[in-house]
C-alpha cells in the first residue's frame, strides 16, 4: 500500500493527515503552530511541528515511524517564496511547502470557479477559476489586516474596554477580559499582550466571548461582530470580482474556525449576498489537511481517489 501524507500549519495549530491510496485516511496527529511569522531566519518551529504531526498520525495509523510516503505537502498559514526556515525531515519520497489557501481550497471543493474566504486566528480569501486563473486577497497579517478574523474580533473588544478604561468605565466585555486572561486590570492586560506574555493564539481564542456578548444583545459585541462580517464579506466579494467573475455563480466555501459559530457564518453569507448575488455559500467538504494530502497525490503521480473516507 502506498501512502501520502497532507499538512495543514496554522498560526495556533498543525495537523496531518495520512491518506493511502485508495483514498482511505488512516491516520490523523496534530502538533503546535506551524507559521513562520515573528520567527528568526532558521527557525524549526515550522518543521518541528510538521515532523511532529506526521509522526503523531503514523503512530495513529499503526504504522512505523519511518514509513516511506510517497509525497507530502504542507500548507503553512503566511507561506510565500521567502520562506527561510528549516525543513522537516520526513520520511518522504517528495515535499513541498505551500501556501495554506490552495491547499484549503482544494479540500473544500470540487468545483471551479470557486472561493475560500478564511476566518481563524487570521483572515484572507483565495480564488480559482476554471481556466486556470488564481488569485488572493487579504492576508495580510496581524500586523496590517486580518480583518474579521478571530484576533481582529478580540482585539477590537480588548481596544473597546481599554478606551472605556481611560473614561473611567466599564463595558459589558470588560470583566470577561480579565477573568479570560487572568488580569488585574486593563493596562496589566496590554502590557501582557504587547511583552508577548500572550501569545496571538491566545488573544484570537477571547473572540467566542465576542460572540456571546452579541448574542446577549450587547451593543459593542453586535458592532464588532457586524464589523467583522462585513469585512469578510466584501474580501470575498471582491475576489470574486478580481477572477472576473462578478455576476456568476461562484462557490463561496466558509473556512476556519471562526464558522463554528453558527450564527456568525449565517451573518456573513447574509452580507455575502448583499455584495455578490449569485455566489453560493458553501461549508468545506474536506479539511484543509485533506486538501494538501489530494494535492501530494498529484505531486506524487498517483491518480486522486474518487473520494476520501475514513
Amino acid at each position: 500500500m502506498r501512502y501520502v501524507a497532507g499538512i495543514d500549519g496554522g498560526q495556533s495549530s498543525t495537523t496531518a493527515v495520512i491518506v493511502d491510496e485508495a483514498g482511505t485516511v488512516v491516520g490523523l496527529g496534530s502538533a503546535g503552530p506551524a507559521d513562520h511569522v515573528d520567527q528568526a531566519p532558521g527557525s524549526t518551529r515550522c518543521a518541528d511541528a510538521c515532523a511532529a504531526a506526521v509522526a503523531a498520525a503514523l503512530a495513529r495509523a499503526g504504522l512505523p515511524r519511518q514509513t516511506q510516503i510517497e509525497a507530502v505537502v504542507a500548507g503553512i498559514s503566511g507561506y510565500d517564496e521567502g520562506f527561510d526556515g528549516a525543513v522537516p525531515t520526513l520520511p518522504a519520497g517528495r515535499f513541498r511547502f505551500a501556501h495554506d489557501l490552495p491547499i484549503a481550497l482544494a479540500g473544500a471543493v470540487a468545483t471551479r470557479p470557486a472561493v475560500l474566504l478564511l476566518s481563524g486566528t487570521g483572515s484572507a480569501a483565495y480564488g480559482e477559476d476554471d481556466l486556470g486563473s488564481s488569485v488572493g486577497m487579504g492576508g495580510w497579517g496581524y500586523l496590517f489586516g486580518d480583518e474579521g478574523s478571530a484576533y481582529a474580533i478580540a482585539r477590537d473588544a480588548l481596544a473597546a474596554a481599554m478606551r472605556a478604561d481611560d473614561r473611567g468605565e466599564q463595558i459589558a466585555l470588560t470583566q470577561p477580559a480579565l477573568d479570560f486572561f487572568a488580569a488585574s486590570g486593563m493596562r496589566a492586560l496590554a502590557s501582557a499582550a504587547l511583552r508577548g506574555r500572550i501569545s496571538r493564539a491566545r488573544l484570537a481564542s477571547f473572540a467566542p466571548l465576542v460572540h456571546d456578548a452579541a448574542a446577549a444583545g450587547d451593543g459593542d459585541g453586535l458592532r464588532i461582530v457586524a464589523d467583522a462580517a462585513d469585512a469578510l464579506a466584501s474580501l470575498a466579494a471582491r475576489t470574486i470580482t478580481r477572477l472576473g467573475r462578478a455576476g456568476d455563480a461562484v462557490a463561496v466555501v466558509l473556512a476556519g474556525g471562526s464558522f463554528e459559530n453558527a450564527a456568525f457564518a449565517a451573518l456573513v453569507g447574509a452580507r455575502l449576498h448583499a455584495h455578490a448575488p449569485h455566489a453560493e455559500v458553501l461549508r468545506p467538504q474536506y479539511s484543509a489537511a485533506i486538501g494538501a494530502a489530494l494535492l501530494a497525490f498529484d505531486d506524487a503521480g498517483l491518480a486522486r481517489p474518487p473520494a476520501v473516507t475514513g
